[in-house]
């Protein structure tokens, strides 16, 4: 008999048991998310929330541009504690959400939704499409969407577990409903351990 897997106690123990440097998505600059966000013109007192940001450093380098309402969510308390103690008093100013991508639901509207690496965990239909409708929910009216995720040059797992890939066309497709797409592009991610990972990352204004 299998077990169904468990996706948070799996991610808590990858946080509990891993050094930072020790996971392939370390980045201490996302330089391709910036790009995108830098690209908004955003005012600094606009929404951002960082889908399965952990403890990524993009709220680092959000809060050091001088943004001021910045929420990060993740299915790991690990992850974002671990956030917490790096940016000691800063954390203060961000609000953390310790919640599954997909039982999330939304409490108020942002300006830009991001997520680097959590969307592509998604392999079944049902839960991609309650994925696009979540952000669809959650930003305003001509709101920003940005996703990175595998391209289909780019593994096919991610710490152990089956990811969906996608091309720049495929992405615009399953977003095309309720976003245009404004650019995409492909970049190459060098983790930790000297291997290349393909993304293909996509920013979207709602409809």
């Amino acid at each position: 008999m299998t077990t169904e897997f468990d996706s948070k106690e799996h991610w808590e123990k990858i946080y509990t048991t891993k050094s930072l440097e020790d996971v392939s998505w370390y980045q201490p600059t996302p330089e391709i998310s910036l790009e995108f966000i830098g690209a908004l013109q955003l005012n600094l007192d606009s929404a951002i929330i960082d889908i399965g940001g952990g403890d990524s450093f993009l709220v680092d380098h959000l809060l050091k541009a001088g943004y001021t309402n910045i929420t990060v969510l993740d299915i790991s308390e690990a992850a974002i504690n671990r956030a917490k103690d790096r940016l000691g008093d800063l954390a203060n100013h961000v609000h953390w959400i310790v919640e599954d991508v997909n039982s999330f639901v939304p409490t108020r509207q942002y300006d830009v939704w991001h997520d680097r690496a959590a969307f592509h965990f998604l392999t079944k239909p049902e839960d991609i499409k309650r994925y696009v409708s979540t952000a669809n929910q959650a930003l305003q009216t001509f709101g920003s969407l940005i996703v990175g995720t595998f391209s289909e040059n780019g593994p096919l797992k991610c710490s152990g577990i089956e990811i969906t890939q996608y091309s720049q066309q495929s992405m615009v497709r399953t977003f095309a409903d309720n976003f245009v797409k404004i650019e995409c592009a492909n970049v190459d991610h060098n983790t930790p351990f000297d291997t290349v990972q393909n993304f293909t990352f996509c920013r979207f204004k709602k409809r």
